[in-house]
């Protein structure tokens, strides 16, 4: 059954935004927001509206021949790169070959209203396109902050997921339209299993623009707190860790670059999660919810500091975080782990 929902706000806006401006009112709020027109003088964007064409020769110019991979499938598929309705694997497969060979192929393909169905996802700029990122430099942060990565292909949609980094996606040829859900509304949203993903991250086993209301009622809720974003060339978004994003290309070339910017030497949260289903979720309801009180105390610091009564030196591990100390906790994990 499917039903009408509430439509997604607009997410705000702004324009000639900096990077002082940007690490001082946008990062700390942790809310996306559109950077309309932060790429429009890149050359790569100047050459994709010129032509799909002007865009590949352009690219060609920093084409290393590198293999990369492109996920592909039959134009039955229209877009939707999912899992297979046995859920046993996935409606598309993954290929490896040239992208100079891949993006000929794109241009060739781009009238035609039956091509077959691909990608290139995720594939690291100074490995495939070597001096591109010098050339379209992101203005926001140091090249040295993330490695920029390119997303290639025709009409796309990749299902709701969501990243364990800040992101920032600019688009260079085509349209981009963005649906984000706040991290709280992941219970609205039935996400797939958490081993076996797509593309790594989890995702919603909701068709967004068709939502079987039947089989996933909550997902009305999650509707109705949702934002949305259309994207042309040269503009980009910031979409900050876990919030949950649905994304559709719905040019017949497109062309996205995005920056996952990492906190040096972070451990993974996500594994963190992950041990802590293994360890606790079992456990009867009395005992989850004394766990709970520990997690809040320790890890969320939802009172104060649980080693504020302890002199600097004594705190351990609960010391103000260093990578030496971000070492010494991995190690007491590890002998923890291994049963020592």
């Amino acid at each position: 059954m499917t039903a009408s929902l509430p439509s997604p706000r607009p997410l705000p806006e702004r324009t000639h935004i900096d990077a002082a401006a940007f690490a001082a009112e946008i990062v700390p709020v942790h809310r996306p927001v559109v950077l309309r027109g932060l790429g429009r003088d890149w050359p790569a964007v100047v050459a994709a509206r010129r032509s799909a064409s002007e865009l590949a020769a352009y690219l060609a110019r920093f084409d290393n021949g590198a293999p990369v991979e492109a996920f592909m499938g039959p134009p039955a598929m229209r877009g939707r790169y999912f899992y297979a309705d046995d859920m046993r694997g996935f409606n598309f497969e993954k290929r490896k070959g040239p992208l100079g060979q891949l993006l000929e192929l794109l241009v060739r393909a781009a009238d035609q209203p039956e091509a077959p169905c691909f990608y290139v996802g995720a594939t690291p700029v100074p490995e495939a396109l070597p001096g591109f990122d010098a050339a379209n430099p992101m203005p926001l942060f140091a090249r040295e902050s993330a490695v920029p990565r390119a997303w290639i292909g025709n009409r796309s949609t990749v299902a709701t997921h969501f990243d364990t980094s800040d992101n920032i996606a600019l688009v260079v040829a085509g349209r981009r339209r963005f649906t984000l859900f706040p991290p709280e509304q992941i219970g609205n949203l039935y996400i797939g299993p958490l081993d076996r993903t797509m593309a790594g991250q989890p995702a919603s086993m909701v068709l967004l623009d068709a939502p079987d209301l039947e089989r996933f009622p909550r997902f009305a809720d999650a509707m109705a707190a949702a934002f949305t974003a259309e994207l042309e060339p040269g503009d980009a978004i910031y979409v900050p860790a876990l919030w949950w994003h649905h994304v559709e290309a719905l040019g017949s070339v497109n062309m996205l670059i995005n920056y996952w910017a990492e906190a040096p030497d972070a451990a993974s949260p996500f594994d963190a999660m992950v041990h802590g289903i293994l360890a606790i979720s079992a456990l009867p309801a009395p005992a989850r919810a004394a766990w709970r009180a520990y997690f809040d105390h320790y890890v969320f610091r939802e009172g104060a500091d649980p080693a504020a009564h302890l002199a600097p030196e004594h705190r351990g591990i609960l010391a103000e975080p260093t990578p030496e100390l971000r070492e010494r906790i991995r190690q007491f994990l590890m002998r923890r782990l291994a049963g020592r």
